[in-house]
C-alpha cells in the first residue's frame, strides 16, 4: 500500500478480503490496465470508431456475434431491456422508458435481487415492466408458462450469489421458450457459457472478475446488439463510457485467462495462518453461485462471529470480509484481491482480537 493516493486525502486503507465488490471499488487493477487508461487519457480518438472496434474484440473473446460497451452490468440490464422493447426504431429509442407495446420482462422469484440497488429498477429504467413468477420456495416450468403473455418482451436470468440458488429454472428452460433471453452475468469470469447456452444478450461487469476499470459490456446476437448500441441516442447517453475505460477494459480482457496460482498460494497461506487460532474453525468453502471460486471460511461457537468482523473493519487498514452468510455463523475471506503480505496483517489483527479474550 505504498503511495496509496487515498491515504494522502485522509481515507483509511482497505484490505479487501470480500471479493470483487462494487462497494470496495471492484478490483485493484494490474499495472498494464491502469497504464492503458493513463495513455488513452492523453490523446483524442473517434469514440464511435473505438466503440465499434471494442465491440468486435469483445465478441471474439465471448464467442458472440457482436458486443457493445456499457459503463457496468447494471446499465447493461437497462440498455438490454430497452433494446428488446424498441428494436432499432429510433422514435421508440427516444421515448424510453415510455414505450408502447410489449414491455414485460419476466424473472424468477428469487432472481429479483438487490445488489446495492434493485434489479427491477434497472429494468424499469429501460422501459420494462418487471414481472416475477414462481415462489421463493420453488419455480417450475409451469410457473413460467403461465407468466408468458402477449405483453412479454423478454426473459431475464440472473447469475449471482445474491440469488436464491435452489429450485430455480436453469437457463436452458428459458432459452426453449422462443423469447429473447437476457442474462445478468455481472461477476462471471466465464465469458462464453451463456452465449453457448443460447442467451440473446449477456451483460457483464468489466470491473469485477475481469479486473478492468468501472465499465462493462453486452455480448449477444448481432441484431439485438445493434439495438443496444443505438440506445446511445437515448438512455445510453446518460451511461456513456470514456475512452480511458474502454482501453483499460480491452487490456483486462487480454489478461483474464492468466493463471490463478498466485491466488491459490495466498489462500493456502491464509488457511494455515488462521488455523493457528483454537477458537476458530477454518475451512475452504466453494462458491454458492457455482463459480470456480474457493474461499477461506471462519466459524466459531465461542463468540458471535460479527464481533470479529467489526474488529477487523474498525482498524486501519480496515479489513473487509465477505459476510453474506454471517447469519449462519460463517464469514469468508476471498483471496482474489489479497496480496501475500496481507496474510500476516490479517493474522496479526485476528490475534489482537483474541488478546482481550485470553484467560
Amino acid at each position: 500500500m505504498i503511495n496509496d493516493p487515498y491515504d494522502k486525502i485522509g481515507i483509511r486503507q482497505v484490505i479487501n478480503a470480500a471479493g470483487k465488490m462494487t462497494a470496495l471499488g471492484g478490483t485493484a487493477q494490474k499495472e498494464a490496465v491502469a497504464k492503458a487508461q493513463s495513455l488513452a487519457a492523453q490523446s483524442h480518438v473517434d469514440i464511435s470508431e473505438l466503440r465499434q472496434l471494442a465491440g468486435k474484440k469483445i465478441a471474439a473473446v465471448t464467442g458472440a456475434e457482436a458486443a457493445t460497451i456499457t459503463n457496468g452490468a447494471a446499465s447493461g440490464i437497462a440498455i438490454a431491456t430497452a433494446a428488446v422493447i424498441t428494436g432499432t426504431n429510433i422514435e421508440k429509442i427516444k421515448s424510453v422508458p415510455f414505450v408502447d407495446g410489449p414491455n414485460q420482462i419476466l424473472l424468477q422469484k428469487g432472481h429479483d435481487i438487490n445488489f446495492g440497488a434493485d434489479i427491477t429498477q434497472m429494468i424499469s429504467m429501460g422501459g420494462g415492466r418487471p414481472v416475477t413468477y414462481g415462489s421463493k420456495k420453488c419455480v417450475t416450468n409451469s410457473d413460467l408458462e403461465s407468466a408468458i403473455t402477449k405483453q412479454t418482451a423478454a426473459l431475464l436470468y440472473v447469475k449471482s450469489h445474491h440469488c436464491i440458488q435452489e429450485n430455480r429454472l436453469p437457463i436452458d428452460a428459458l432459452v426453449s421458450k422462443d423469447l429473447p433471453v437476457i442474462v445478468d452475468a455481472a461477476a462471471e469470469v466465464n465469458l462464453r457459457s451463456h452465449i453457448r447456452s443460447g442467451a440473446n444478450l449477456v451483460t457483464y461487469s468489466g470491473g469485477k472478475a475481469i479486473g478492468g476499470p468501472t465499465s462493462g459490456f453486452i455480448a449477444g446476437d448481432a441484431r439485438m446488439i445493434e439495438a443496444c448500441e443505438l440506445q446511445q441516442m437515448g438512455i445510453g447517453r446518460a451511461m456513456k463510457v470514456g475512452k480511458e475505460q474502454i482501453m483499460g477494459l480491452l487490456v483486462a480482457l487480454e489478461q483474464v485467462a492468466e493463471s490463478t496460482s498466485a491466488n491459490e498460494d495466498v489462500m493456502q497461506a491464509l488457511f494455515e495462518a488462521l488455523g493457528t487460532f483454537s477458537l476458530l474453525k477454518v475451512s475452504i468453502e466453494p462458491d454458492r453461485a457455482g463459480r470456480d471460486i474457493k474461499r477461506v471460511g471462519l466459524r466459531s461457537t465461542h463468540f458471535p462471529i460479527i464481533d470479529l468482523v467489526n474488529h477487523l473493519e474498525r482498524g486501519n487498514p480496515s479489513i473487509r470480509t465477505r459476510n453474506h452468510q454471517m447469519l449462519d455463523g460463517l464469514i469468508l475471506f476471498d483471496v482474489r484481491e489479497l496480496q501475500s503480505q496481507h496474510v500476516a496483517i490479517i493474522h496479526h489483527r485476528v490475534a489482537d482480537f483474541f488478546r482481550p479474550h485470553a484467560t
